[in-house]
């Protein structure tokens, strides 16, 4: 089976991680790949920001916690020691689309290097929120952006599930 094909099928999120930070090449292999999703008509509406910064984490966790009911006890991250989120330009019409396939191509890639990830919503809540609004004029960035999604990462605490079996209507032909 052709390696992409296998990564796509073995591909799991993760939810238990171990505390090391991935080495700078692999993270930015992943960033990479990102950057090489499929955007409606070549607009490359998304930005990502990469997250290594552990007092910037646990801020962004404790944000995402508040968005769910203030579940503050409850790491809404799993313990992962990074984060990628990815905005996209909501003037770009196919923006939503456009930052999903980011997030998708980075999660393919952090498998194929063996490194655990998964997607955590509420950034759209989190980056409409004034402390969202003030990081990313922290970080100059301008412009009507709304949050796709995080994807966590790091390397698992436990071993990858296997698959659940497909359902029986996923595929119709005509």
């Amino acid at each position: 089976m052709a390696e992409t094909l296998k990564t796509l099928k073995t591909r799991r999120s993760c939810r238990s991680y171990k505390p090391d930070l991935i080495e700078e090449k692999k993270l930015n292999a992943i960033i990479e790949a990102g950057t090489y999703a499929a955007t409606g008509m070549g607009k490359q509406s998304p930005i990502i920001i990469a997250v290594t910064d552990k007092a910037m984490r646990d801020k962004l966790s404790a944000m995402n916690a508040a968005v769910m009911g203030g579940q503050m006890e409850m790491d809404p991250f799993y313990g992962a020691p990074e984060l990628l989120i990815v905005l996209a330009d909501k003037n770009v019409r196919t923006y939503l689309y456009d930052g999903s396939l980011v997030m998708g191509n980075m999660m393919n890639a952090a498998a194929d290097l063996g490194i655990g990830s998964c997607w955590i919503h509420r950034a759209k809540e989190e980056f409409e929120s004034e402390e969202g609004k003030a990081i990313l004029k922290d970080l100059g960035i301008e412009g009507d952006y709304e949050g796709i999604g995080h994807l966590i990462l790091g390397y698992p605490a436990e071993p990858t599930k296997e698959p659940a079996p497909r359902k029986g209507n996923y595929i119709y032909r005509i």
